[in-house]
């Protein structure tokens, strides 16, 4: 199992910047792939970024530019760097791991940018 814990979110003026991160239970090299996805109130959960253990990384179109992936593999930490934020970009964030054929989900953290 993986257990997820997310940091970082809160409010934030448009065009401002956060920086969410993931702290997992386990070596995240362990791990296939984790990612970022977000909800936003009455709308369904939606890929916004992710990250393979080689490496690689994948965004959602609507991101790309803006937001960056990263992992720390010492210290067993997902990031997510999101600049030029947008009252659209309000949502719980939430980070994910693939591990095992399995999926797993933080809590979620909440990101505010008000219009």
């Amino acid at each position: 199992q993986v257990q997820l814990v997310e940091s970082g979110g809160g409010l934030v003026q448009n065009g401002g910047s956060l920086r969410l991160s993931c702290a997992a239970s386990r070596n995240i090299f362990s791990i296939n792939a984790m990612g970022w996805y977000r909800q936003a109130p009455g709308k369904q959960r939606e890929l916004v970024a992710t990250i393979t253990s080689g490496g690689s990384t994948n965004y959602a179109d609507s991101v790309k530019g803006r937001f960056t992936i990263s992992r720390d593999n010492a210290k067993n930490t997902v990031f997510l760097q999101m600049n030029g934020l947008k009252p659209d970009n309000t949502a719980v964030y939430y980070c994910n791991a693939e591990y095992h054929w399995q999926h797993y989900w933080g809590q979620g953290t909440q990101v505010t940018v008000p219009s």
